[in-house]
């Protein structure tokens, strides 16, 4: 059996976005994010509660901003966005947060892949499914991706055989606790390696985040 883990389209920055997805990004006023693709926050509860985190272990760095305004000391109860993946920008790399992450699906299909970073064992387990319309087939409209585990996603072709994204990856996130720069960051090549194994890194380095690597950051 083929293996899933290959990219189903080559980013090209250069190439403007279809007038499709062109509407989406203005109609929900997305602005690129961090771990690739777009995004706009649409919801930030109000009520806060003392931040029940701990300090991020060493298989990641974290080359991210903080949102103005923030307070390491707390968390708000919930936020919410809109993400968007797109033929210009099919992939989100390696990263994970400490809060639980509730995805509910819009438009488009998807593969996820995470990996059990928090489960015990030496060689840590690594999940991948589809996400789309098709729950006949076993695509997923809704799925949740526990504090501690690192995803990442990419693109695929609206049908299942298909060539093309006519309007990319539309989903919801919802964090809880809020969403907070200080509790994310991304996986490097190292700490790829020591989850996974030489090999298995090698099969998947692709999806690593240039934020999760340094020297792509200088060179």
């Amino acid at each position: 059996m083929a293996s899933p883990f290959r990219p189903s389209f080559h980013p090209s920055p250069s190439t403007p976005e279809s007038p499709t997805i062109q509407s989406l990004i203005t109609s929900f006023n997305l602005t690129p994010h961090v771990e690739g693709g777009f995004f706009a926050e649409t919801d930030r509860s109000k009520e806060t509660i003392p931040s029940p985190f701990p300090s991020p272990k060493s298989t990641a760095t974290s080359f991210v901003p903080q949102r103005p305004g923030s307070n390491p000391a707390l968390r708000n109860l919930s936020t919410t966005i809109f993400y968007l993946l797109t033929p210009s920008g099919p992939q989100g790399g390696f990263h994970r947060n400490k809060g639980r992450t509730v995805h509910t699906l819009h438009r488009g299909r998807g593969r996820y892949v995470v990996i059990h970073a928090d489960e015990d064992g030496k060689e840590k387990r690594v999940e991948s499914f589809v996400v789309g319309q098709n729950v006949a087939k076993g695509e997923s409209l809704q799925w949740i991706v526990d504090g501690g585990k690192y995803k990442a996603s990419f693109l695929l072709p609206d049908e299942e055989g298909g060539e093309e994204s006519e309007s990319g990856l539309l989903i919801s996130e919802t964090v809880v606790p809020g969403f907070e720069y200080c509790d994310h960051d991304f996986l490097s090549p190292d700490g790829l390696a020591e989850l996974l194994g030489q090999q298995k890194a090698e099969e998947l380095d692709w999806l690593l985040s240039l934020l999760g690597k340094p020297n792509a950051m200088t060179n």
